[in-house]
């Protein structure tokens, strides 16, 4: 397999030119990682003579045999990856997951503990308005933080535009009050004598984007909100061009959402563009994005998610790296296409365990886009759009679009709007890291999930399929809500063994696809 998937990889990658290159290297390199079915690591003992993080090891092994977890590859995947002064600060605090836990697994605690380490270092998932994203960006004192909310929005706008932190920022106030506007036609000076935080924080909920730029919407399902968009920008008098694009094939949605063909009709009269089956973070390699570096001003993509396994809730190891990297691969490939000064928002639920909030926050900041603010969801202009499910359910459990009832599933009280703004240093940035996959042997020892009633032929054919479920997302080929095996494999983790199995096949496939729906969202 590997020995054929290579060269496929390496061509792939030389199609790219050379400065686009750095857009889509993160994903070849997971392509190839699956392919050969290894890790880099793994793949190093290879070609070397010296093993692989061998002091990194030493303490997965202790880590292991204190917790009496050796037969868990779960956990061992979950500690392989960690940093060697992560492992240590396990050490060092006792931490231990719960082995009897009634509802999550210990490679699950585990992940979601490892997580918590990194969001508290972080801004809040929750609302976060300009100034406490500034305040947290150059970590300010809290009387600083009180004196810029006193500021007008000229004020606040040029501090939040020049302050560097190589001067004071009582500085930079005081020459904040002596400049003058530049343009006053510019709609960046409107309203200089207002409130800051409220005229800046009406610029982002009232999207007031570049009037010039062309803009892009990725993995619009429906495009109703790409239609919300064009009309907003229509009516403000904007020439830029609205690119909306989805992931899915024209096929899939006509069944999913018999009014697409008049939505796209409704684009095109307003000048947008439609493009179909478009992976957001390989579209580098898509000639249709060719010669578009550098011309979006605006950016938008609503609740990112990777797909669910059925079988695995989203926050577990063996198939939450797949969310982790949609963000980090988005927001590189993002770097080349993106203007300077240009906007980038990711709506997503506070409490998503599958693109978790850290995941945005933490891949937009390593490449280099500013974290600006975290408003509510529902105080955005562009808020009222017909949400969908964005696979297979909605064929049958279409959310009332009309009404503006639009997908229940979670709270919309706890539905976020990250902003952010590109303003890249200079500086070259290295490879994009990536949370690696499980391999094909962890898959095959592995016993949560849809694996725990299966042995021998039966869970080596299940880890097999969702391993080429793995190569075939990462290659940008959507396989729908489910995992392409058999039913009767798929929903193994509701069944009883064996003896029930040709019952079960006799079940019809429908049934079973509502039933581990039902299942999943408990």
């Amino acid at each position: 397999m590997a020995a054929e998937e290579e060269p496929e990889a390496e061509n792939e990658g030389e199609q790219v030119e050379e400065h686009l290159r750095d857009a889509v290297e993160g994903s070849l390199r997971l392509k190839r990682m699956l392919a050969e079915g290894t890790t880099p690591g793994a793949k190093k003992q290879k070609t070397s003579d010296t093993p692989a993080r061998p002091a990194e090891d030493a303490k997965v092994r202790q880590l292991i045999t204190k917790w009496q977890l050796q037969g868990d590859t779960g956990v061992k995947h979950v500690l392989d990856q960690m940093a060697m002064a992560d492992l240590q600060t396990i050490i060092n605090t006792n931490y231990m997951p719960d082995k009897f836990h009634a509802k999550k697994t210990p490679a699950e605690l585990l992940a979601h503990y490892l997580v918590q380490l990194v969001e508290r270092t972080m801004v809040p998932g929750r609302g976060c308005d300009l100034i406490g994203a500034f305040k947290h960006r150059w970590k300010l004192t809290m009387q600083q933080e009180q004196m810029l909310r006193t500021l007008n929005h000229h004020d606040l706008r040029h501090v939040i535009t020049n302050f560097d932190n190589t001067s004071a920022l009582d500085d930079v106030v005081s020459e904040a009050s002596l400049e003058q506007n530049d343009d006053e036609t510019s709609t960046m000076s409107a309203a200089p004598q207002a409130p800051g935080l409220k005229a800046m924080g009406r610029f982002n909920r009232l999207e007031l984007i570049d009037p010039l730029a062309d803009c892009a919407v990725f993995g619009d399902a429906n495009l109703t909100f790409s239609m919300n968009l064009a009309k907003h920008r229509k009516y403000l008098g904007h020439v830029g061009r609205v690119i909306a694009t989805t992931f899915e094939d024209i096929g899939t949605l006509r069944q999913r959402y018999p009014e697409i063909d008049e939505s796209i009709k409704l684009l095109e009269d307003h000048h947008a563009e439609v493009y179909h089956e478009v992976d957001c973070t390989r579209f580098a390699l898509d000639p249709r994005f060719k010669g578009m570096e550098e011309s979006l001003g605006a950016v938008y993509y609503n609740f990112p998610h990777s797909g669910a396994i059925q079988g695995f809730f989203d926050g577990h190891p063996m198939v939450n790296w797949r969310h982790e990297n949609l963000m980090r691969l988005f927001f590189r490939a993002l770097r080349h296409f993106v203007k300077p000064g240009g906007s980038v928002k990711v709506a997503s639920n506070a409490g998503a365990t599958g693109v978790r909030f850290s995941y945005i926050v933490g891949s937009a900041l390593e490449n280099e886009f500013l974290h600006e603010e975290t408003m509510p969801f529902l105080e955005w202009h562009l808020h009222r759009y017909g949400r969908s499910y964005g696979d297979r359910r909605d064929l049958y459990k279409r959310p009332d679009a009309t009404n503006n009832q639009s997908y229940n599933a979670q709270s919309g009280n706890s539905d976020m709007v990250y902003c952010f703004c590109y303003a890249p240093t200079g500086k070259q940035l290295g490879p994009q890291f990536t949370r690696n996959p499980p391999t094909l042997a962890t898959l095959q020892n592995c016993h949560d999930g849809p694996f725990k009633n299966l042995i021998g032929n039966s869970k080596l054919t299940l880890a097999k399929q969702l391993h080429g479920r793995f190569v075939t997302e990462i290659s940008g080929v959507h396989v729908g809500g489910g995992l392409a095996s058999p039913y009767w494999l798929v929903h193994a983790r509701w069944l009883k063994p064996c003896r029930t199995l040709p019952l079960a096949l006799k079940t019809r496939p429908c049934q079973l696809e509502r039933n581990s729906l039902r299942f999943r969202q408990v």
